[in-house]
């Protein structure tokens, strides 16, 4: 379990909450774990499928607590939201923000800013880690030009020309991402993105993670009230949703690209999980995928410090803690979104 922004998250599997005069009581096994007063807590989400009393639910809709509920991996189920909470005015001011380009483009700055800076890291951290096994002057130098990407983020009139910066940075970025690939380099070697279908094995990864880190965003997204199709930088598109596309764009390099190179590196998955289509289409067998699955599960239960809030949460909860942030902004309640910036 764990409170964030006057959030609680329950994460222990197997829980069932209930309600217990004006506290939220969390069970396990007919064993109390935690109690909270429901006046210290805007939202309740639960990871699981155990449940909560009716009388819970009635509580939280009276009490305009949002009550959500998560499948264990992060997959939205279903919210019960209480008339008092103010979800309908923060979708509005969301829309009128994706109405309003030069708002759009200061929360898409800050992403952007926040993708490149985690990019970055990723090789500075390799650089760290790894001098003798990676050729230090080619990531050093890439290292100084992403820096100098993040300034050109900032000063960006438009978004088009922020998507340009965006694209440039990823390319530089990518172009040095065979460094970091410690293991089993002939197999798993890196040339270039190729993303529908992936190519190669190693693509094959980065999409399969790409999909649950956007699986997981978009979830977070709903968990708070906004609306994961109507993005800032990501356009509308049907189907498409483009404001969980948009909050993971800071967090592909340090959860999901670097998980990548951690199953390739810790060799965790081996050549023999892949099969290769007809039409060249590069998929990961049953095996392995249960294999990233249970490997991505595990990752999101390692601790960190939030660079901003300054609190210890998992790695799981990165993207409810930004899209809590990014609802936080567009409530008025803090001057500016924050992006996830890995220290």
């Amino acid at each position: 379990m764990r409170k964030l922004l006057n959030t609680l998250y329950v994460t222990q599997p197997d829980t069932y909450l209930a309600l217990d005069g004006e506290n939220v009581v969390i069970r396990k096994d007919n064993e109390e774990l935690m109690r909270l007063p429901l006046h210290n807590l805007e939202g309740i989400v639960v990871f699981g499928y155990t449940g909560a009393s009716p009388a819970l639910m009635g509580a939280c809709a009276s009490r305009g607590i949002d009550l959500c509920f998560l499948t264990p991996s992060g997959r939205f189920l279903a919210r019960v939201s209480g008339e008092i909470r103010g979800n309908v005015l923060l979708r509005h001011r969301q829309h009128q923000i994706y109405d309003n380009e030069k708002e759009s483009l200061a929360i898409a700055k800050n992403m952007i800013a926040g993708k490149v800076y985690n990019a970055r890291w990723v090789l500075e951290r390799a650089l760290r880690d790894h001098e003798m096994r990676v050729d230090a002057s080619l990531l050093k130098t890439t290292s100084q030009s992403l820096k100098q990407s993040i300034t050109n983020a900032y000063e960006c009139i438009d978004l088009d020309q922020l998507r340009g910066v965006e694209g440039s940075a990823a390319e530089r970025y990518f172009s040095v991402f065979d460094q970091l690939i410690l293991q089993n380099k002939e197999f798993f070697a890196y040339r270039e993105r190729s993303r529908r279908p992936p190519l190669d094995p190693i693509n094959a990864l980065l999409s399969f993670a790409y999909v649950l880190l956007a699986k997981e965003t978009a979830s977070a997204l709903e968990a708070v009230g906004l609306d994961p199709y109507m993005g800032f930088l990501h356009r509308g598109r049907p189907g498409r949703p483009s404001l969980a596309l948009d909050l993971m764009e800071e967090l592909r390099p340090v959860i999901a690209d670097r998980f990548v190179l951690t199953l390739i590196n810790r060799k965790e998955v081996v050549a023999d999980g892949f099969e290769t289509k007809e039409n060249g289409a590069v998929l990961l067998k049953d095996g392995a995928r249960q294999t990233v699955l249970r490997a991505w599960q595990t990752r999101k239960q390692e601790p960190i410090t939030h660079p901003f809030l300054e609190e210890k949460i998992a790695w799981g909860l990165v993207p409810h803690s930004q899209a809590l942030l990014l609802a936080r902004y567009l409530r008025e309640d803090i001057d500016e979104y924050p992006p996830f910036m890995w220290k």
